[in-house]
């Protein structure tokens, strides 16, 4: 996949960096861990320090010095966390900050207008994130929304292209993609994927997920919607999931995913390894000298100690979360990697085969613990 920062071999995996930072990870850092491409959220960016403000700094990638791809999530997503401080209507949301409690409006034009002044290299349409559980006609009528606010999104978005002095720029440096919504029923997601890929975008993203649903419900949505998206556009899988279950919706045919559960999981002391998940909280690692994952090439397991890095934890210092993200996202990295080299070799039915019994042996010692 080429974007104006670069070429993006996928399958891919995105971090998230929602305040234009990952989480106490600087940047030259995820340049070493390969990151090719970054996630970050317009509705955090909009509300501090401001869309039109970091536009005016030379756009995102200028004002957090980042030369790779990023892309930028709509603030649908945010704004539909709100939950008692939103009120949707067919003009758009109306939520207050988080921040401040002030009162503003996302509409799918405006949402449009922040991520061209943010200048991601793709952009999301405006859509409205479902919860989980919702009633079928719940999940219907956001749907439909969702099909309206994506023909306005795109239509502001080539208004904006063909109408304004940097327009040349804006359609060389970004591309807008639309998004598959429909709660867990699975005709509603056909019929939106067949809605988004009508109106015409150059990818295509499944959202409404990791909202509370059973992990078996997650993937029974993305089978179900993957076929009817095009196989020649970039696919994207917003918001999953752990190691295993992205190299399961990367055999589907996924293209793209992201997902805070690294980055989170560091901070808690959750850590992924190539012998399943493990916590460095525990009594148990307080003398182990080993590395915290033998198989892992990251910096973090060349040179720290389990002992060491349980130590950081239970201490409270903040190099704990620095490493612990570090190796995480070094794991989901060198996971992706795995995929794309067995896709290569054909041999992607045996890392998938691999993948799975060590997500089986991992639960299964979960379920003993208990």
């Amino acid at each position: 996949m080429l974007t104006p920062h670069g070429e993006v071999e996928t399958p891919v995996f995105m971090p998230v960096g929602t305040l234009a930072t990952v989480k106490g990870v600087p940047q030259h850092l995820l340049e070493e861990l390969g990151v090719q491409i970054l996630l970050s959220n317009t509705y955090h960016l909009y509300l501090r320090p401001g869309a039109e403000q970091v536009r005016g700094m030379g756009g995102l990638h200028r004002f957090m010095s980042w030369d790779r791809a990023i892309l930028t999530d709509s603030g649908g997503f945010q704004v539909f966390s709100l939950n008692e401080l939103r009120k949707v209507t067919e003009e758009g949301v109306k939520f207050r900050s988080h921040l401040d409690g002030s009162s503003h409006m996302f509409t799918p034009e405006s949402a449009m207008e922040a991520q061209i002044s943010l200048g991601a290299d793709i952009i999301m349409a405006f859509d409205e994130c479902t919860e989980y559980p919702a009633e079928r006609s719940r999940a219907q009528m956001s749907m439909e929304m969702t099909s309206r606010w994506a023909r306005r999104s795109k239509e502001h978005f080539e208004k904006k292209k063909d109408g304004v002095p940097w327009g040349e720029a804006l359609r060389a440096t970004q591309a807008l993609f639309g998004i598959v919504q429909g709660g867990t029923y699975e005709d509603l997601r056909i019929e939106s994927a067949r809605r988004t890929v009508d109106i015409g975008f150059p990818g295509y993203a499944i959202g409404g997920l990791s909202v509370g649903e059973p992990r078996h419900l997650t993937r029974e949505v993305i089978e179900a919607t993957l076929p009817h998206l095009p196989e020649d556009k970039p696919r994207y899988v917003m918001g999953v999931g752990y190691p295993e279950e992205i190299v399961e919706y990367a055999a589907m045919g996924v293209d793209m995913m992201d997902c805070v559960l690294p980055t989170r999981a560091a901070r808690h002391g959750l850590l992924f390894t190539s012998e399943g998940r493990l916590n460095i909280k525990n009594s148990r690692f307080a003398q182990d000298q080993g590395p915290l994952d033998p198989k892992c090439g990251c910096w973090v397991c060349a040179r720290y100690t389990r002992a060491y890095l349980r130590h950081l934890f239970v201490a409270g210092e903040g190099l704990a979360g620095l490493l612990n993200t570090v190796h995480n996202l070094a794991h989901y990295l060198d996971t992706m990697r795995a995929v794309r080299h067995a896709i290569r070799l054909g041999e992607l039915p045996g890392l998938l085969s691999s993948v799975r019994s060590l997500a089986a042996a991992t639960r299964e010692r979960d379920t003993e613990k208990k």
